[in-house]
Parts: structure tokens; C-alpha cells; sequence
């Protein structure tokens, strides 16, 4: 498109006044020139925006529909100065970030660490399905997503994965629960009653490929798409489940619940996942760097 904002201004004040002779006065401005940047206007949209009534002008039904949008324009315009000042006088810095239905909420705050040490931050989450926040990210309205799988490969979406940790998934439970088998790890899951992550976590399909190949027949009696929900209820003793090691320590801190064995050769991945930007947020880029 050919035409700039101030075709559409000059065009929004002739709606808003009702004639060209009221609009150049409020303008103050000559009407010609009022009259050109409103015709260069509806050049460049290809079409009429206003028609002959009377002795005046109306809008038409293509005018009609570019003063709604202008309306909407000149609205976010006149917030803009007060946007700008309430930015200049605070101190933090935002930033926002998308969290993957199926991350852990224990292993978010692990990525997020290194920016939460910081003084002056002021962390915006948003936690929702991994292709709405992908969607999201790729419109700029996410600083950054966290994932427990990486970005698929899509060139309109301009986005890039980086790998931020892995981690060896093991077993865990309350102790009161654990006394219930006295058979080792990994046989005594085949007496003890079984938390699941539901299909949405990327590494449920390898904990069902590792119960086939150990012989066990689970006996499942949840399954949960929010992880922190899992873990409450395991901590109320209706079953193990598994977790990633690196969470061990929180999870004995704070849900008293306490490790039983590794799972061989099983890893969950946690990535972040950034638009291509030119400039990069700080934050996002000492997140990276973890």
C-alpha cells in the first residue's frame, strides 16, 4: 500500500466532522490539500470512501468499514504517550513468556532462574497449548517459549529452537507408599499403583515403550495434564510417577516425596524458543546462557 498515516488521519477527521470545509477549519489547513490526501487515499485502496448527499458527502460501505479501523488506530495513538511515560518511569524490566502445557512446573522455574536472581525483573507467564504459544511467538506477542520438544520445522514461522537441559527420568513416591512393596526397583512397579503424565507430555510414550520392555504391567490410576496437580496427588499417597532427576531435590522439599529408581536411558529435553529477531530481549538471551 502507497498511502501513509496521514492519508488516514485527514481521512478520519473529514468522517469524524462531516464535511471537508469542517475538517480543513479543524485542521487548519487549506481544503484542497485536505481534499488531495483524502483522494490519494482511496487511489491506493482502490476505492471510494466517500459519495455525494445533498450538498454534502457521506461515507460509503468501503468508508464505513476504513473508519472502524482508523478509529481503532487513532485510539492506540493517543494511549501511546501515556504508554511511553509509564514505561520510562518503572525501573523493570518485562518479559514475557510462553510455558508449554506439558512442562513441568518445577523444571519452569529451573529455566527461569537465571532471570528471577535478578533485581528488577518483572516476569509475565503465559501457559497454554505448545501451537497457540508458538503462534503467539511468531506474532512478537511472546518474548520467548519454553517447551519440553523443539519447534517443528516450519519456515512461515520463523522461529528457532535451542536445547537448555536435559534430564534422566527417574521414580518417585511418598515413603509411606513405598513400604507397600518390598520387591526392588524397577519390579515393585508392578504392585504399586501408577501416576501418568497424559499423551500431551512429549515423554509419556517412552515411559509406556520402557513398562513393555521391563515387563511391567502398570497399574495406572491417574493420569494428569497439569504436573504440579500429579505431584499433589502423589503427595497425598495415591501413587508414584515419574519425574525428571534434576527436580529431586525440590520435589523432597516440597512434597516430602522421595526417589526410587532411574529409568535406563530415558531423558526428558527442555527448550527455549525465540523468534528471529534482530535485537534480542537481554532476558531472553540470559536465559540462553543459563
Amino acid at each position: 500500500m502507497l498511502y501513509n498515516y496521514r492519508h488516514l488521519y485527514y481521512f478520519w477527521v473529514v468522517a469524524k466532522e462531516g464535511s471537508m470545509s469542517r475538517a480543513a477549519e479543524r485542521l487548519n489547513i487549506a481544503i484542497q490539500t485536505i481534499s488531495a490526501q483524502v483522494h490519494e487515499l482511496e487511489k491506493s485502496l482502490g476505492y471510494l470512501l466517500f459519495k455525494p448527499a445533498g450538498r454534502g458527502i457521506t461515507l460509503t460501505e468501503s468508508g464505513y468499514a476504513a473508519l472502524e479501523i482508523a478509529d481503532q488506530i487513532f485510539l492506540l495513538g493517543e494511549q501511546l504517550p501515556e504508554a511511553v511515560r509509564e514505561a520510562a518511569s518503572s525501573r523493570k524490566i518485562k518479559i514475557t513468556v510462553g510455558v508449554s502445557d506439558g512442562l513441568p512446573k518445577l523444571v519452569t522455574r529451573q529455566l527461569l532462574a537465571p532471570i528471577l536472581e535478578k533485581d528488577g525483573v518483572q516476569l509475565i507467564a503465559h501457559e497454554g497449548e505448545f501451537e497457540d504459544l508458538l503462534a503467539d511467538l511468531a506474532l512478537h506477542r511472546l518474548d520467548i517459549v519454553l517447551a519440553d520438544r523443539p519447534a517443528p520445522a516450519n519456515k512461515n514461522l520463523h522461529v528457532y529452537s535451542e536445547e537448555l537441559m536435559k534430564s534422566a527420568i527417574a521414580w518417585f513416591g511418598p515413603k509411606k507408599l513405598l513400604k507397600q512393596s518390598k520387591k526392588p526397583f524397577p519390579e515393585c512397579l508392578n504392585e504399586l499403583p501408577i501416576l501418568l503424565p497424559t499423551s500431551h507430555s512429549k515423554v509419556r510414550h517412552l515411559i509406556d515403550q520402557w513398562f513393555s520392555e521391563n515387563g511391567i504391567n502398570p497399574n495406572i490410576t491417574g493420569e494428569f495434564e497439569d504436573s504440579a496437580l500429579l505431584k499433589t496427588f502423589a503427595a497425598s499417597g495415591l501413587g508414584v510417577f515419574p519425574a525428571g532427576e534434576s527436580i529431586r531435590k525440590d520435589l523432597q522439599e516440597t512434597y516430602h516425596i522421595e526417589m526410587i529408581g532411574k529409568c535406563e536411558h530415558i531423558y526428558e529435553y527442555f527448550y527455549a524458543i525465540r523468534s528471529e529477531k534482530k535485537i534480542q530481549h537481554p532476558l531472553v538471551e540470559a536465559i540462553i546462557k543459563r
